[in-house]
C-alpha cells in the first residue's frame, strides 16, 4: 500500500530531469507554433463590422381615438423584413451598388455563392419589451473594408425603414380594398333583401300581422251585415212573387172589377208600409225611398170606380203599373243579389287573410330577422371601413407605428474577425503539445533512470544511498553546451513569445 501510495504522488524530480534532457526537443515545437501564429496574424483577412440600432416607436395617436388595424405584430413584422432584406433580389442590389466581391479571387465566384456568403454575413437582433414584443432590434453587417461596412449598414437600415411604410401601407390599403369589395357586397345584400321584403308586403298588404285586429273588425262588421242582406234579397223576392201574382189576376181574360179594386188598395196600403220601413234606414233622395213614392203616386193616381159590382177596373192602366213595379223590383233583386255576393266575397277574403295571418307572421319573421342581421353586417363593414380609411390616412401622414434609428452606424476600428486571443491560446496550446508529445515518445523509447524513487519504483529494491555526479574536464565546450545553450535557447523561446504575444495584442 505504501509503495502504491508513493507511486500515485508526482515525481518531479523525474519530470525535471525528463525537461532538462528533451528541452530542445522541447523549444523546437513552440518555436515552430510561435512563428505560425506571427504568420497567421501577419496573413489572415480581418473583418470589420458595423451596427445600427432601430428603434420600434408606437403610434403617435391614442389607440382609442385611432384603432390599429394591422394584426401582424412587430416580431413577425421585423422577420418578414429580414426576409426581404436577405432576398436576392435585394442582395443582388447590394452587390452591384457597392462592388462587392470585386477582387481578382473573388470574379470566379458564382452568384449564389456571393449571395450566400454576403447572407451570412447580414444579422438581426431583436430586444423584446415587457410585453414580449419588440422595442428594438439591431442590424450588423460584417466585411473586410470598414468604411464600406458602415455604408452597407447604413443602407440596410434606410431600406428596413422605407420598406417598414411600405408593407404598413400596402397592408392598410389591403384591409381598406377589402372592406370596401365586402361591403359593395353586403349593401347589394341588404338592397335584396329590402326590395323583397316591400315586395313581400306589397304582395299580402291587408294580411300581414300588424293588420290583424283590423281584419277581424271588419270581419265581424260583414258578418253582421251579412243577415240584412239576406233578409232583403228575401223581401224582394217575395214583394216580386206578389207583384207576379197581381199581374196574372190582372192580365187574366175575366173577373170582377172589385177584385181588381181590392187589390190596388191592398197594394197601395203595403206599399206605403214599406216606405215606412225605407224611410227609417234611408234618406228621401235614395232611389228605393224614390221608386216606392212613384209606385204609390201612381196607384193613387188610379180613378176610383163606382160602377157596379159586374163592372170591369181598366185592364191596360193596371197591367202597366204592375208591369212596370216588376222590372223595379227585378232590378232591385239584382242590385240586392250583387251586394249579398260581394259580400260572401269579402267574407271569404277578410277570413282567409286572418287564418292566413300566423303563416304571414312566420315568413314575414324569417325576412325580417334576414334584413336585420344583413343591416348588422353592413353596420358592422361600413364603420370597420370607415376605421381603414382613418387608418390609411393615418399612415400616409407618418403618425402610425414607425422606425426610427436611435444607434446608428459608424467606422469601426477594431475588427472582430480573427480572434487574436483563440489564435494565442490555440498557438501555444499546439505548440507545447506537441512538444510534449514527443518528449513523451523519446522518454518511452530512450527510458533512463532519474534519481532515487525511480530506481526504487522499478527495481522495488530501497535505495540505501546516492552518489552524486562527477564533472569531468570537458572544457569551455561542455560548459556552453550544458549551461548556456539551454539558457540561450530558453531565453529565444520566450522573447518569441513575447514577441508573439504583443504583436497579437496590437492586431487584435
Amino acid at each position: 500500500m505504501k509503495e502504491s501510495g508513493s507511486n500515485t504522488n508526482i515525481d518531479f524530480e523525474f519530470i525535471a530531469g525528463m525537461v532538462v534532457k528533451w528541452y530542445w526537443v522541447l523549444l523546437i515545437p513552440v518555436t515552430i507554433s510561435v512563428f505560425v501564429g506571427i504568420y497567421l496574424i501577419y496573413t489572415s483577412q480581418r473583418f470589420y463590422e458595423a451596427r445600427t440600432v432601430i428603434l420600434v416607436q408606437p403610434q403617435k395617436l391614442p389607440t382609442d381615438v385611432v384603432r390599429n388595424i394591422i394584426a401582424e405584430d412587430i416580431n413577425t413584422r421585423v422577420s418578414t423584413l429580414s426576409q426581404r432584406i436577405k432576398s436576392r433580389t435585394n442582395l443582388e442590389k447590394i452587390i452591384d451598388e457597392f462592388h462587392l466581391f470585386s477582387s481578382h479571387e473573388s470574379k470566379d465566384m458564382y452568384m449564389e455563392d456571393k449571395i450566400d456568403t454576403l447572407r451570412r454575413r447580414i444579422s438581426f437582433k431583436v430586444t423584446n419589451g415587457r410585453n414580449r414584443n419588440a422595442d428594438s432590434f439591431a442590424v450588423t453587417y460584417k466585411g473586410t473594408d470598414p468604411v464600406r461596412v458602415t455604408k452597407i449598414t447604413q443602407s440596410l437600415a434606410s431600406y428596413i425603414i422605407d420598406e417598414n411604410l411600405k408593407l404598413r401601407e400596402t397592408q392598410v390599403l389591403g384591409t381598406n380594398s377589402f372592406l370596401e369589395d365586402e361591403l359593395e357586397t353586403m349593401r347589394k345584400k341588404l338592397v335584396k333583401t329590402e326590395t323583397g321584403l316591400k315586395e313581400y308586403r306589397e304582395r299580402y298588404m291587408g294580411g300581414l300581422p300588424e293588420q290583424l285586429n283590423s281584419n277581424l273588425r271588419i270581419l265581424a262588421s260583414l258578418n253582421e251585415r251579412l243577415p240584412h242582406a239576406r233578409n232583403e234579397v228575401r223581401a224582394t223576392k217575395l214583394q216580386l212573387d206578389a207583384v207576379r201574382q197581381k199581374l196574372s189576376l190582372a192580365s187574366g181574360t175575366g173577373g170582377p172589377a172589385a177584385a181588381v179594386t181590392d187589390q190596388g188598395k191592398s197594394e197601395l196600403e203595403r206599399l206605403k208600409e214599406e216606405l215606412n220601413v225605407r224611410l227609417k234606414r234611408y234618406t228621401k233622395r235614395h232611389p228605393d225611398v224614390r221608386r216606392l213614392k212613384a209606385s204609390i203616386a201612381a196607384l193613387e193616381e188610379q180613378p176610383a170606380e163606382e160602377a157596379g159590382p159586374l163592372q170591369e177596373a181598366p185592364k191596360p192602366r193596371a197591367a202597366s203599373l204592375l208591369d212596370r213595379q216588376r222590372r223595379e223590383i227585378l232590378a232591385e233583386l239584382a242590385v240586392s243579389e250583387k251586394e249579398l255576393t260581394q259580400l260572401k266575397a269579402q267574407i271569404a277574403i277578410y277570413k282567409k287573410r286572418v287564418e292566413d295571418t300566423p303563416r304571414r307572421e312566420q315568413e314575414l319573421l324569417s325576412l325580417q330577422r334576414d334584413y336585420e342581421n344583413i343591416r348588422g353586417a353592413y353596420h358592422s363593414l361600413l364603420g370597420r371601413q370607415l376605421e381603414a380609411q382613418i387608418a390609411v390616412n393615418m399612415e400616409k401622414k407618418q403618425k402610425g407605428e414607425q422606425f426610427r434609428i436611435i444607434d446608428p452606424a459608424r467606422v469601426p476600428e477594431k475588427p472582430v474577425e480573427p480572434d487574436m486571443k483563440k489564435i494565442v491560446l490555440f498557438v501555444l496550446a499546439a505548440g507545447l503539445g506537441l512538444g510534449c508529445g514527443v518528449v513523451g515518445l523519446l522518454e518511452f523509447m530512450f527510458q533512463t533512470f532519474r534519481g532515487r524513487r525511480a530506481v526504487e519504483s522499478a527495481t522495488s529494491v530501497p535505495v540505501i544511498a546516492t552518489i552524486p555526479n562527477v564533472e569531468g574536464s570537458g572544457g569551455v565546450r561542455a560548459l556552453l553546451w550544458k549551461r548556456v545553450v539551454p539558457i540561450s535557447g530558453g531565453a529565444m523561446a520566450f522573447s518569441l513569445i513575447g514577441v508573439f504575444l504583443c504583436l497579437a495584442y496590437l492586431k487584435g
